[in-house]
Formats: structure tokens, sequence, C-alpha cells
């Protein structure tokens, strides 16, 4: 059997619906013979006028049944829905078939045949697809069916809750133990031989089941709903699987191994909000754009966003050799020749000089910089010389050569600082609001979008928390208090872009990021999707535990978003739009030249004085803690004390 079945399986579909023809053409012909049988009583020969009965049948029965779509199911997976679909496409076939016979009065073609076939036809349609379905199913292909490795439940007992029961009644991996539903309609219900479980019962029904996962198949569901379910399942210690695509699912092209676990992006990704691209498009779309920092998390992002709307090229500017590479790479299916990958630091003026004159950007995407507190508080010359002086360097160039949008990718870190690169972001945003004031004037337009952390980037604290899980743990966190706010990178970028086509020149757009999130509440809520138990005083046998470790240098228990209290609205329900003072650029302009000498002559003391005289809210909550300063301070006392 399995040397007839499985090279059937990986024909081409195509192929498979001219089989599925053929096997249709020849159960015409075998049910009007036995509708002849039926009438006449006795077997006769398929030839003269019976065969006229044959074609009639083959030409109609076809193209009704592809018409009703009997060629697009997936024979392995038929069931009820498809008998149905079976019966309507014969029904019509019927009346039609009977029409025709009974019009016309051929000769040795009784009408009777008209109304017996028919009938005949649909039981040998739907036998045929239930014989399939049985022969093809992976039980029978395997001899004998395999443990299931896992029990599930499936959430959403709909349209899709059942494609997927069906999808599912074949695989050696998962074994379907019911149903949960919100519709109290269906409680104790069956649907597909399982038995539908409210939600209040979970609990119990995992531990009575041993249910290990559960899939969702509740698309409708908005995201807040979803999000919800999501809780309550993964603090039960199940593993919780969405389903993938629901189009995929309802051809059957999908397989266990594509059910996606949920992360923890869905538990805090939002609703979308539609945009006006009417304006972006205008902006981007056939013109040269600059992305600074397009290796790191928010310069991709921006770059998949940008290459989308078709600009005519997009520079991709970036000193990690890896990073560039990386982008290029995954956009060049795409982009094409339009993508111009540049090694290059924003910090380099002659080589960003060149960059810019040769072609000339219309818009300039800000996202380079250093922004790791605790790397940047311990190398903190590395962090204001890329964070302060690569932004005046790249920011001057594009008044100097008359790009018209500059925008800044800030972080909510900038707002009352209390380490170096929270104040070194804030000096940056105050170069942009200088230049935007400056004289004489120019046509740049400055503008800085702020927000706080992103799920995913390379310096979150998921990325870290996912590594500690698969390590077995502890899962460490800084202070039992500590919150953040946090948001995907594509709604960030999302925002970003919609942020950049409202300015009007030295705005700082601020990023609605919902509530802060208690990192705490992250961490257990992470260990749980990974179908894992805290260990903790109510648990002691639990698989991880959670760690308190202490606050690192220059980091603070909550960030903010704002420095004053006077945020107005924009046309966008998630930008918000802050006017906060600043230097004139007069005196910044000296400011920084200062700066660049202290960064150049390695003072580190000196330089976090002036950065506190510039960023009056710049409130150190630790001691500089540059390693090179710390080790020559070292070398000196044991020099001092005559040990070599």
């Amino acid at each position: 059997m399995r040397l007839v079945v499985h090279p059937l399986l990986g024909l081409p579909r195509p192929w498979k619906r001219t089989i599925a023809i053929g096997v249709d053409a020849a159960l015409c012909a075998i049910t009007v013979w036995l509708a002849y049988y039926l009438r006449l009583g006795v077997w006769m020969p398929m030839n003269g006028r019976p065969m006229l009965a044959i074609a009639l049948s083959i030409l109609l029965a076809i193209p009704v049944f592809a018409a009703f779509g009997l060629y697009r199911v997936v024979f392995r997976y038929a069931g009820a829905d498809a008998v149905a679909s079976s019966a309507t496409a014969c029904a019509v076939y019927g009346l039609g078939y009977f029409a025709l016979i009974t019009a016309y009065g051929f000769d040795w073609v009784p009408r009777t045949v008209g109304l017996i076939q028919p009938g005949l036809m649909f039981i040998a349609v739907a036998a045929s697809r239930g014989i399939a379905s049985v022969l093809l199913t992976k039980p029978i292909l395997g001899g004998t069916r395999t443990a299931a490795k896992a029990r599930v439940l499936i959430y959403g007992a709909g349209v899709s809750g059942r494609h997927l029961a069906q999808v599912m009644a074949a695989s050696d991996k998962m074994k379907i133990v019911g149903f949960i539903d919100d519709d109290a309609s269906l409680h104790q219900r069956r649907v597909r031989r399982f038995r539908v479980y409210s939600p209040r019962d979970v609990e119990s029904q995992v531990k009575s089941l041993g249910v290990t996962d559960v899939l969702l198949a509740i698309p409708s569901a908005s995201r807040a709903r979803r999000a919800a379910i999501i809780e309550e399942l993964t603090a039960i210690g199940v593993r919780v699987r969405k389903v993938p695509d629901m189009l995929q699912l309802a051809h059957g092209t999908v397989h266990v191994n594509d059910f996606r676990e949920v992360t923890i992006n869905d538990l805090l990704q939002r609703s979308p909000v539609e945009q006006e691209v009417g304006t972006l498009f205008d902006d981007i779309t056939d013109n040269v754009i600059l992305v600074t920092g397009a290796g790191g998390s928010i310069g991709c992002e921006l770059c998949r966003q940008i290459i989308a709307m078709k600009p005519a090229k997009l520079l991709l500017v970036e000193t990690s050799e890896y990073s560039l590479y990386s982008i290029n790479e995954e956009l060049a299916p795409v982009g094409g020749d339009r993508l111009v990958p540049l090694l290059a630091s924003v910090v380099d003026a002659t080589r960003m000089d060149t960059i810019i004159r040769t072609w000339k950007p219309r818009m300039i995407f800000h996202a380079a910089a250093f922004k790791h507190v605790p790397l940047v508080e311990h190398n903190p010359l590395e962090g204001l010389r890329n964070n302060v002086i690569g932004t005046a360097v790249i920011a001057e160039l594009a008044v100097q050569h008359d790009v018209r949008d500059f925008v800044l990718i800030s972080t909510d870190k900038a707002v009352r600082p209390t380490n170096v690169m929270g104040a070194s972001k804030r000096l940056a945003e105050l170069v942009l609001q200088g230049l935007s004031t400056a004289t004489p004037p120019h046509s740049t337009c400055f503008s800085m979008v702020r927000f706080g952390n992103v799920l995913g980037s390379s310096g979150s604290v998921v990325p870290l928390f996912s590594r500690q899980i698969q390590q077995g743990g502890p899962l460490t966190i800084t202070h039992p208090g500590i919150t953040r706010y946090f948001m995907t990178i594509p709604e960030a970028v999302q925002l970003v872009l919609q942020a950049s086509s409202m300015a009007h020149g030295g705005e700082v757009f601020v990023l609605d990021m919902g509530d802060p999130i208690l990192i705490r509440d992250l961490a257990r809520n992470m260990i749980h999707l990974s179908g894992l138990t805290v260990r903790d005083e109510t648990r002691p046998d639990g698989d991880i535990e959670i760690s308190v470790i202490g606050l690192r240098p220059g980091e603070k228990l909550y960030e903010e978003l704002l420095i004053g209290d006077n945020p107005m609205p924009t046309a966008h329900p998630r930008i918000m739009k802050a006017t906060e003072d600043c230097l004139p650029w007069s005196v910044l302009r000296r400011e920084l030249d200062r700066l660049r000498d202290m960064i150049e002559a390695g003072e580190v003391l000196e330089a976090r004085s002036l950065v506190r005289t510039l960023v009056p809210e710049f409130s150190p909550i630790s001691n500089v803690v540059d390693w090179t300063m710390l080790e020559c301070t070292d070398n000196l006392e044991m020099s001092s004390m005559g040990i070599s």
C-alpha cells in the first residue's frame, strides 16, 4: 500500500487534480451502466446510444464539480464539509442531467436513467472521497499509529477550529482531546466527535485529560482578548501555540511543525491603527533615502518598511560588516539594485560627506547609536562620540547638502537621564533642536521621535530571558519593582515613519507606549510561555527561579517619555508632540567643539561635567565607571605603593 500511496502524495497538485477528474469521469460511466441495470434489469453493453448518456454525464458533471470546488479539496482531510459540497454539486448536476435527457428524449436512453444516475453518482463521489481520506492518512501509511507526543485542546470550536481538528486527525505527533470555546451554547456538546469545554473548566480539564498544548484557532478575536486568553492558559502551565494562516489551513497545506509557539510579542502587541500612507509614499517613493545604523534592530525594520514603498535608492549605512551584509541579503530579493550597502561611521565626516554629496538623499533616518546603558556607562567617551558628535556631524552635513528631512531615533532614557547613554541621546536631541532655529535659516526639517524599549532588539531584556530559560535559569532582574515601556519593532517603526510625515521642524514626537510593564511580570510570563513554572516560596518545586541581582550602573527604576507636562496631540492617536527648551545653536556649537576635544584627550570627568551643564536634567546615580580610567587609576595607585 505504501508503495502506491507515497508516490501519489508526492505528485504535483495539478496532476492530483487530473487524477481526481479521471476518477470522476470513470464514476460517471460506471453509474450510468448501473442505472441502466436498475431500470432494465439486464446488463447493457455500453455502446451505441448508451454511450451518449455517458458522454452527457461526463461533460456536465466535471464542470459542475469544478465550479463547486470539489477539485480544490485535499482528499486526505475530506470530512463532513466535503460530503456537503459533493451533495450540492451532485444535486445541481442531477437537475441538469435529468432536464437534458427529458427535453431531448434520446433513443435508448430512458428518462428514469436521468433520475437514478445522479443519486448513484453522489454515493460514488462521496465514497471515493471517504476511501481516499482513509487510505491517504498517516496512520494507515505508517502501519500502526505511534504514541501521541502531545495531548491538545483547540481553543475555538468555530470554522477555523473544526478545520484544524480535521487537519490534526492524521497527526501522529499531537492528539486532539477536546475544544474550548467562549460560546456557552456549545459547552458539553460535541464538535467533530470532541467535547467542547467552557474556559472556566480549562484548568480542571487540563489536569484530567493530561493536556500539554493548547492551539489557538480564534482569528476573529481581538488582540486584547487573545492576550488575556494566552495569559490565562500559560499561568496553568500548558504550551500555547498559534495556528498558521487560515487559508493554508483550509487548503490542508499546514503541518504540525507549522504551529508557532506564542511569544511575548503576542502578549504585548497592540491592535494596529490605520495610518495615512499617502504622504509617506510621496516622501519616499522614487526618492533617495538614507538610514544610518541600518543593521540595528530599528534600522533593519526601517529599511524593510521603506523598501516596500519603492524608493529610487535606499542607502544602508552601517559600521558592522556582518550586520550590513545580513540586512542587504535579506532585502536583496525585494530591493535589487535600489539597495546601496555602505560601510561607514557617522563620526567620520569625510566619509559621510562623500556619501551624502554623491547620492543627495531626500530623507535621512538617523538610527545609529550606542544604546546599551551599562556598556556606555563603562565606555562613556565612545558613547558621547557616537551618539552626540556623530549626530552633529551628519546633521550639519544634511544642512550643507540641503537634505529635506532628517529624523532622529531617540529614546525615553533621554528624559531626565540618570546615565551617560540617556544624557547623550538628550544632547543629540538638543543638536537637532538647535539646528532647527539656527541662523541663517536653512531648508532641512529636523524632527525627533522618542520611544521606549522595543521587543527583540539586541539590547532588550527579552532575548536575555530567552537565553536564560534555555539554560535552565535563573532569570535575572535588577530590582523587583523595575518597570519599562515596551513596543514591538514593526509598530515603533510604523509610527516613526508616520511622525516623520507630520514634522515642520524642531518637534519632539513621543510615541504612545501604553502602560509600563513590571519586568518581574515579564519574566513570569516568559517562563509560563515556555511551558514551565516559576520556582519561588509558594512553589519550591517549580522549574525556573527569578533572581534579583541589583541595579546596574546608571539604571533607574522607571522611564519617562516627557520632560515637561505639555504634550500636544497630533493627527495620529498614538503620536504626541512635545515642545521642549533648547540651547541656541551658536552656544551649543562651541560647547560641542569643547566636548570633542575632551573626548580626543580622554578626559572622562571633564566630559561628563560638561554634559551635565548642557543637559541640566542629567542626574547621574552612579560614580564614573569608565573601564580605562579605573584601570589607569589602579595602576597609578599600585605604582605609588611600589607594586609592579
